[in-house]
């Protein structure tokens, strides 16, 4: 159920919908939401720790409200859009059903972080923010590792006006989106470079979450479950 990066070697991974004992709308390796059961939901929740031999002990939550927010990591459950950590065994998750999970790993300083990636976090720049938090914590630019999931893919994603315009101002190339179509990858591609991450650092598993394999709110008009993005320390 887990998908893996090629260049993020501590315990990490992606997951799919599949493997769980959710029932449908929420088949099957369903990890978070309201709308599910809860006892399922901690069933898969064991189920998927154990596979990357986590603890959910050590899990540490958000409650995502599609900003910049990034906090340092405590287990349990804070409110904010990333989480950063150079603690071992801290178990850094975010939820996603279209939006954009992204982690990062600098092995040789161990620094890592976890940032849900949204259109709205993407366009405030929550890749900017999670890096600086990174940096404070002993990370250096070249040597962070970046690893982006899966997400709504650009012929998936179409906005208003409105939501273009809020991507203009805020800087974005005209590269990142056709017509009213966003390329959510360009876009944070974009502010990594800004940021000054090298390009060979950076893994892409370019797959939309309207593919069977995983959970899509746009997809299944908001009655869906939630994948993770995770990454811990050694």
């Amino acid at each position: 159920m887990w998908l893996k990066a090629d260049n993020i070697s501590c315990s990490h991974g992606f997951s799919t919908r599949h493997l769980g004992v959710s029932s449908s709308p929420f088949e099957s390796m369903n990890l978070g939401g309201t709308a599910d059961l809860k006892i399922n939901i901690e069933h898969n929740r064991e189920k998927a720790l154990q596979q990357l031999r986590l603890s959910a002990d050590n899990l540490c939550t958000l409650k995502q409200v599609h900003g910049t927010t990034v906090c340092q990591a405590e287990k349990g459950s804070q409110t904010g859009d990333a989480l950063v950590t150079n603690k071992k065994n801290r178990v850094l998750a975010v939820s996603v059903a279209d939006c954009y999970p992204i982690l990062f790993y600098d092995k040789t300083h161990a620094v890592i972080g976890a940032a849900h990636a949204g259109w709205r976090g993407t366009c405030a720049k929550i890749v900017s923010s999670t890096i600086s938090e990174m940096l404070k914590l002993g990370a250096h630019l070249d040597s962070i590792q970046v690893a982006i999931g899966q997400g709504i893919s650009q012929k998936n994603f179409e906005v208003g006006n409105d939501v273009i315009k809020q991507f203009q101002d805020a800087g974005f190339p005209e590269t990142c989106w056709h017509e009213n179509k966003i390329d959510l990858i360009k876009c944070n591609e974009f502010v990594l470079a800004q940021n000054h991450i090298p390009t060979k650092n950076i893994w892409k598993m370019n797959r939309c979450t309207f593919e069977d394999d995983f959970f899509s709110y746009r997809r299944d008009k908001g009655l869906t479950g939630r994948m993770w993005g995770i990454i811990s320390l050694h």
